[in-house]
């Protein structure tokens, strides 16, 4: 378990990365994320409106969590493939003094995270919100993530080390 007090906008937010694979209560869950690998490169997406980023976002009605990422995969980077529970980063706004109960998200709120084994290279169409898309040594995430911090490494450590675990290294 990792966590870490970052600035979210004017908000203070406390992040805390939890490997688990059982999703939280879900009307917790206010987003879906997570890092897709081929050939153990990882995919990145230039975002319109953020710059470059991994694929996520919001649960779509009647979506689970996993059929969420799939079509965020799927709209941002153009793949598919096959998607594994990594855990999830609570997001704790105890401390957020703009944090109110007219908050768009809940004062304890949950961000799931996958790993995607990419089985197929989609044609970049750019049609949705990214520019896009490029395959990068895992290493450099914190070179092209504008708001990388120890959580995320976290996350993404745990990502190649369920890749690891699997390969029997």
């Amino acid at each position: 378990m990792t966590t870490a007090y970052v600035n979210w906008g004017e908000s203070k937010v406390k992040l805390t990365w939890i490997a688990d694979n059982r999703l939280p209560q879900r009307n917790l869950i206010t987003s879906v994320h997570g890092f897709c690998f081929y050939n153990r490169e990882l995919l990145m997406v230039d975002l319109k409106d953020r710059g470059w980023d991994f694929p996520g976002g919001h649960i779509e009605k009647g979506e689970t969590p996993e059929e969420c990422f799939k079509r965020e995969s799927m709209e941002e980077g153009y793949v598919s493939g096959a998607c594994h529970l990594l855990g999830y980063m609570e997001v704790n706004h105890h401390d957020n003094p703009v944090w109110n109960e007219n908050s768009p998200y809940p004062k304890i709120g949950y961000q799931i995270f996958y790993r995607m084994d990419i089985e197929e290279l989609h044609a970049f169409e750019g049609n949705y919100e990214s520019a896009r898309r490029i395959f990068i040594n895992p290493r450099d995430g914190a070179d092209y993530y504008q708001d990388w911090h120890e959580i995320y490494q976290s996350i993404l450590d745990s990502a190649c080390s369920f890749a690891e675990m699997r390969e029997g290294k």
